[in-house]
């Protein structure tokens, strides 16, 4: 029987095992890919966390695990196949290639995570942190002064799309669709930017380049007609999917499958709290993951002495 479980090792999970730990929590972390960091790990350069400018984001994911490998953290490299509550305590399933596992806690911490949705076309992969991003906030200042292309029709790419014309030469705004699918407000600031150009009707089948992004192969669906466009970076945005399929069973989420939780962390389930992108939040960021870390914790702390509280008046 754990104190803490927290399911995922980003900065979310990392920042929260090292809280936990400090804390005098019995602390159990179960990661399901060989390395802990989450998308950190696929960045090629952060300049935005405090007190580490320029850092490599791969180096960055594995400070953070040292840090929590220095403070005595224990970590599982397991599947996560399911949560569930028995006499009040939480019940994580999981596979360690076929073996079943399962593992008891008072509290769950969930730091899953999202995924952004992907173009899946040649050249994404490879380039990824190399001119291909999925974060205009995290990654816009690398292209100042420079050309770069924004993919998708709603709120995120329209937002990335102004954002990037502040500091951006040039931002293309490459759209499948006729119309955006952003609110009117966003896209009246949009079509205000002089120096965004928006390709309708077009999709991108490539992206192009050796060690950076150089270019795009883009298709117009209508004229069905293909055309080279140089670029220096390109932003995806369409769209970002929650990990937290395995979980809406017991953890209310919204719409979009965000599990509704405040800066607290705490969710609408009895000692499950949710921290980092997987939670409902305004920025997701590093920065704000690990900040979600912390709270957890503290709630995590606050709920557990409140059931000591309970049992001792039994």
């Amino acid at each position: 029987m754990y104190d803490l479980i927290i399911i995922g090792s980003g900065p979310a999970g990392l920042s929260a095992a090292i809280y936990g730990k400090r804390a005098g929590l019995d602390v159990l972390v179960l990661e399901k890919n060989p390395m802990s960091g989450g998308q950190v790990l696929n960045t090629y350069e952060v300049d935005n966390y405090l007190g580490m400018p320029m850092m490599n984001g791969f180096e960055m994911g594995m400070k953070f695990r040292q840090h929590a490998d220095d403070t005595g953290v224990t970590f599982e490299n397991v599947q996560v196949t399911g949560l569930s509550e028995k006499n009040g305590y939480k019940i994580v399933m999981a596979k360690d290639g076929d073996t079943d596992k399962s593992y008891e806690a008072k509290t769950v911490i969930l730091a899953t995570g999202a995924s952004h949705a992907l173009l899946n076309v040649p050249g994404e992969e490879q380039l990824a942190g190399r001119g291909v991003s999925y974060c205009a906030t995290c990654d816009g200042a690398f292209y100042r002064n420079r050309t770069v292309a924004v993919v998708g029709g709603g709120d995120v790419a329209v937002e990335d799309a102004v954002f990037l014309s502040r500091l951006c030469k040039k931002v293309i705004l490459i759209h499948r669709r006729d119309s955006l699918r952003a609110a009117k407000s966003l896209q009246d600031r949009l079509f205000q930017c002089d120096n965004v150009e928006v390709i309708w009707d077009s999709v991108v089948e490539e992206i192009c380049g050796q060690e950076q992004v150089e270019s795009l192969r883009v298709c117009n669906r209508k004229e069905s007609s293909t055309q080279m466009i140089t670029i220096e970076g390109i932003f995806i945005a369409v769209g970002i999917h929650p990990n937290t399929e395995l979980f809406r069973n017991i953890v209310p989420c919204d719409d979009s499958g965000y599990c509704i939780a405040g800066e607290d962390c705490a969710t609408q389930a009895d000692g499950i709290f949710a921290a980092g992108d997987v939670r409902t939040k305004a920025l997701r960021q590093i920065i704000t993951a690990v900040a979600d870390g912390a709270n957890a914790v503290a709630s995590v702390e606050k709920y557990l002495s409140m059931q000591e509280i309970k049992e001792g008046n039994q």
